[in-house]
């Protein structure tokens, strides 16, 4: 019987992610053609129903729109989405987002997120990491419903502002930590 690490198994889970995520996201698109259009609509979406959201964008130094990221899983979890860095409104990177957990779990989800990077700082750390993955220094926003996003939210100090929206599925709960962002080519 082999001994089972945390980096191996962590390594599996997210290798698997992709194959468990294939539903809708994005994978095997025809490039970056289908990538900026899933952005434009989950823009028009997100600032249709969040209004909020406008003036979040307007002082972001970038902004990475996920318009779906799927999640499953039994114990062992995975999740897989792509999507694009936009800058002044101009997609000027791909990237895809994978995550691997395990624990007390069971289900499958989709959901649409934004990261706002509110300071030029954030966007080039982002930017010049071989791998970013999401953690302690993002604040996050979780609103389902057509409600303007909390005052506070749109006078954040915090450097990353995660604005997560569109949750659909059988799974409780969702979270950006331990997210790992890679540019892609797509």
């Amino acid at each position: 019987m082999s001994n089972l690490t945390r980096r191996g198994f962590t390594l599996g889970a997210l290798a698997g992610a992709p194959a468990l995520a294939a539903c809708g996201n994005g994978v095997g698109s025809p490039g970056g053609a289908r990538i900026d259009a899933r952005v434009n609509a989950t823009l028009d979406h997100m600032y249709a129903n969040y209004p909020g959201t406008r003036s979040l964008a307007d002082k972001a130094a970038g902004i990475l729109v996920m318009p779906v990221v799927t999640e499953g899983g039994f114990l062992v979890g995975g999740g897989f989405g792509r999507g694009a860095l936009r800058i002044d409104n101009v997609t000027v990177d791909y990237y895809s987002a994978t995550k691997g957990s395990f624990g007390l779990q069971a289900g499958a989800q989709q959901f649409a997120h934004v990261l706002f990077f509110m300071t030029e700082e954030a966007l080039e750390r982002f930017r010049r990491s071989s791998g970013w993955a999401a953690g302690a220094d993002i604040e996050y926003v979780f609103n389902d419903r057509g409600e303007n996003l909390r005052a506070e939210t749109t006078t954040s100090t915090a450097p990353v502002v995660a604005v997560i929206f569109g949750q659909a599925g059988l799974m409780a709960g969702v979270s950006l930590e331990g997210m790992k962002y890679t540019r892609i080519i797509p």
